[in-house]
């Protein structure tokens, strides 16, 4: 995912370098695909938190994994 976000970063700086009007937006193409990187790897952190928080909790719920399973009572 972050390889993605790079390359597409390196398309629109490229792109915004070889426009004949490259000044000012140049500088706003790059700080707006920065914040939209930036809310995409935080988007990413948060749920990536939230599965491991999940993922704990049914560990957690279910003995751990450590019992090894169980059959008849007797």
């Amino acid at each position: 995912m972050i390889d993605y976000l790079v390359a597409m970063i390196n398309v629109r700086i490229h792109k915004a370098k070889s426009a004949p009007t490259r000044g000012a937006s140049a500088v706003e193409w790059a700080i707006i695909t920065a914040i939209i990187a930036g809310v995409a790897l935080g988007l990413a952190a948060l749920i990536r938190g939230l599965v491991e928080a999940q993922s704990a909790e049914i560990t957690s719920n279910f003995g751990g994994g450590d019992s090894g399973g169980g059959g008849g009572g007797e």
